[in-house]
């Protein structure tokens, strides 16, 4: 009920309450439409405007010259009113920039910030990443999600980059990724890729390719750091190319075609193996496909396989992995 009040309030705070002391000041939910009414200390080291209906940017934030966070998450900003920051030398030193939930068709040009590790442009309407080549070297963190975006480019600088999240776009083809060498996370749900093709990237922990179109399993045999591999809502019909990920912690292959286990039994480190969703007819031969992970596995999904109506199921499973601690949606203590 609170957080109801809270929402619906359009009382700016009154900051004689707030800690004068304070470099942070949230404005989360107030609905303001501008900022008229509040004023903005110029020790801000931190401002979230997150969820209110502003369709401009107040020219008094581009003097806040200790600012490192600026947050306009869930407003009304558009490609016009975004045109002032490219002047806005004072803010030179931010660090984290988020215009997630707006109104964007194009990158915002943000090169005057020459210390940005995080950009947010996620959930707008932007249909190319035209432009993000002006985004400084120093990025670590770009999240490009739920745009209409068709190809991968303009990213070659980001020597930096430790994540790159492009989920939900229209993607055709894995590209333009060879000079992400520090690259450790990769999110690509929900694109139209066919194809794995990392580019010969060796340092990444996390890759998700859920919901895309693939048949295939190769791609990844190079990527021995892999610890989490995401590729449910495939069309892939055969697990291959996994023999060398021996540092892989969780493998999501469920919703696809599969109809065996296969090229895991060196994956010691394996903690959650999700397979329902497939076409696995037996149990026959599971304990050896899956031996190097026995003692390891604490998390397995087979449900909705034809594997999963065998008599006894669950407790076939739990022998043949002894710390079994959830089979589908039972959990054990």
């Amino acid at each position: 009920m609170a957080e109801a009040v809270v929402m619906e309030s359009s009382t700016p705070p009154d900051l004689d309450e707030l800690d004068p002391s304070s470099t942070l000041l949230d404005l989360t939910s107030y609905q303001l439409h501008d900022l008229d009414s509040v004023e903005l200390p110029p020790n801000l080291t931190e401002l979230d405007l997150t969820a209110n209906r502003l369709s401009n940017l107040d020219p008094r934030i581009g003097q806040l010259s200790d600012l490192k966070k600026l947050s306009l998450r869930q407003n009304l900003i558009t490609d016009a009113a975004v045109e002032p920051l490219s002047s806005w030398n004072a803010l030179s030193s931010l660090e984290e920039l988020v215009f997630r939930d707006n109104q964007l068709k194009n990158i915002p040009d943000v090169s005057i910030f020459k210390r940005l590790l995080v950009f947010d442009v996620s959930f707008n309407e932007i249909a190319s990443l035209h432009g993000v080549s002006r985004v400084c070297n120093t990025l670590k963190e770009l999240y490009v999600s739920k745009n209409e975006v068709t190809k991968i480019e303009e990213i070659d600088h980001f020597d930096q980059l430790q994540i790159l999240e492009l989920g939900s776009n229209k993607l055709r083809v894995m590209e333009n990724l060879e000079n992400l060498v520090k690259l450790q996370e990769l999110w690509l749900g929900r694109n139209r890729i066919k194809v794995v093709n990392l580019c010969g990237l060796k340092c990444i922990k996390k890759i998700s390719l859920q919901s895309n179109r693939l048949t295939s399993m190769i791609g990844f045999e190079g990527c021995t750091a892999l610890e989490e591999l995401y590729l449910s809502h495939n069309g892939i019909t055969k697990m291959e190319g996994l023999s060398s990920l021996v540092n892989l912690r969780l493998l999501d292959v469920s919703s696809n075609k599969l109809t065996s286990v296969d090229d895991i039994l060196n994956l010691t480190q394996l903690e959650d193996l999700w397979l329902n969703d497939n076409k696995i007819e037996s149990l026959e031969g599971f304990a050896e496909a899956v031996a190097g992970s026995r003692e390891k596995l604490t998390t397995i999904y087979l449900e909705n396989n034809p594997c999963a109506k065998s008599p006894n199921y669950t407790g076939i499973l739990r022998e043949i992995f002894p710390n079994v601690q959830q089979i589908d949606s039972d959990v054990f203590s």
